[in-house]
């Protein structure tokens, strides 16, 4: 037989079990339907991109499911199909934005020949090329510390860490003079944030390549 106490602290492990699974489940709620065929991509597609433009133009709070929907070109119910909410539509943005940073860069750095410390100059300018034609990331990055706050750490951790990963492939092949670690990657990613907000979105004339070059001179030479 159980005692009073026992069965008191059955009962709240049972209760603790409850909230974790209903956290869990409300998590996936959260989550983007993956669309079964190529059309249903299309149009989760067109409604991501039309949250962009939405939410980079008015802010979380001001949009709303109609605009973004009437912006994509689809119905109402379609919207729906593919996300919970407005919470859950935004969160996927975030995710889907880093991506395709992430894939902007990718393919210039696998065709990249040079150094390291070249590559993330390299690195630099692809970036700055997409923050001049998506200027609307640095609004919705900014506003997820809010709205998305994992999302938005994940957003940071993940770039932070693919930058080390190539400072430390880098530094195995003996072109770097230093052990790197994670303050080399986020001072690195916060040059790039903050050359991206200047030259990329506050400034549509500057030279990408000399700012880029200017900052890679910087990681190479340093300023002593």
């Amino acid at each position: 037989m159980v005692g009073k106490r026992g069965a008191s602290a059955t009962g709240v492990a049972r209760a603790t079990r409850r909230m974790g699974s209903e956290k869990m489940d409300a998590a996936a709620s959260l989550l983007p339907r993956e669309p079964r065929t190529e059309r249903g991509r299309r149009t989760q597609r067109a409604i991501l991109d039309a949250a962009a433009a939405e939410f980079g133009d008015k802010g979380f709070h001001d949009s709303s499911i109609v605009s973004i929907t009437q912006r994509a070109g689809v119905a109402l119910g379609s919207f729906y199909t593919y996300f919970e909410s407005k919470e859950a539509l935004f969160k996927a943005l975030v995710a889907d934005m880093s991506g395709r940073v992430r894939d902007h860069v990718a393919p210039v750095l696998r065709d990249h020949q040079g150094t390291a410390i070249a590559a993330e100059g390299v690195a630099l300018k692809a970036f700055l090329d997409f923050a001049r034609h998506h200027k609307e990331i640095y609004r919705i990055i900014d506003e997820a510390e809010f709205v998305a706050p994992a999302d938005w750490q994940a957003h940071y951790l993940n770039t932070a860490a693919r930058i080390l990963e190539r400072l430390q492939a880098a530094r195995a092949k003996g072109e770097l003079g230093v052990e790197p670690n994670e303050a080399h990657a986020w001072a690195i990613m916060g040059m790039n944030v903050f050359l991206g907000l200047r030259f990329g979105v506050m400034d549509p004339n500057a030279d990408l390549d000399a700012v880029a070059a200017t900052a890679n001179a910087l990681l190479r030479d340093g300023l002593g």
